[in-house]
C-alpha cells in the first residue's frame, strides 16, 4: 500500500486545497443539456484535497480480482452529473465524481458521507466507507460488493 501511494505521489499531509476548490467550480458550474447539476459537499473536497491528482499505475494479479489502473480526478466525471444524481437518489444522499479505473471503463464516485462507489456498464460497486478503504480495495485487488436494488 505505502509503495503504491507513494508512486502515486502522495504522502503524508497531502492537501492541495486549491486544486480541490478549483475542481468544485467547475463542476457547479457544469450541467446537462437538461439542467441537472453536479453536487458538491465536504467530503468530496475532503477526498479531492488529499488524493485529487493522483494515479496509480496498476496492472496484475490481485489478492481477489485483477487490479486496474485508476485516478482519482473528478473531471473523469465532468459529464455524468445525470448518472450520479440518479445512483444518489437511489441510495438516498448525494453523489459527487472522484475519478475513474481502467482509463474510463468505469467511474468512481463519492457520497456525502465519504463513502466511495464505481459504476461501469455491469453495475454500481461498493468500494469503501472512506476514500483510504476505496484506494485498498482498489490497490489490493479485493473483490467489491455489487449494490443491489
Amino acid at each position: 500500500m505505502a509503495a503504491a501511494l507513494k508512486q502515486a505521489g502522495w504522502h503524508p499531509g497531502r492537501w492541495e486545497i486549491r486544486q480541490a476548490e478549483a475542481w468544485a467550480d467547475q463542476l457547479v458550474g457544469h450541467g446537462d443539456a437538461a439542467g441537472v447539476q453536479h453536487a458538491v459537499f465536504p467530503a468530496a473536497i475532503e477526498a479531492w484535497a488529499e488524493f485529487g491528482a493522483l494515479a496509480f499505475d496498476l496492472a496484475g494479479a490481485g489478492l481477489r480480482m485483477a487490479r486496474t489502473p485508476f485516478l482519482l480526478d473528478p473531471l473523469c466525471g465532468l459529464h455524468s452529473p445525470r448518472t450520479l444524481a440518479d445512483l444518489g437518489r437511489a441510495l438516498g444522499t448525494r453523489m459527487a465524481p472522484l475519478g475513474e479505473e481502467a482509463y474510463g471503463q468505469a467511474l468512481l464516485a463519492i457520497d456525502e458521507e465519504a463513502r466511495v462507489y464505481s459504476l461501469d456498464h455491469t453495475g454500481e460497486y461498493f468500494l469503501g466507507h472512506s476514500t483510504d478503504q476505496a484506494i485498498t480495495t482498489l490497490i489490493m485487488g479485493h473483490t467489491p460488493p455489487r449494490l443491489s436494488s
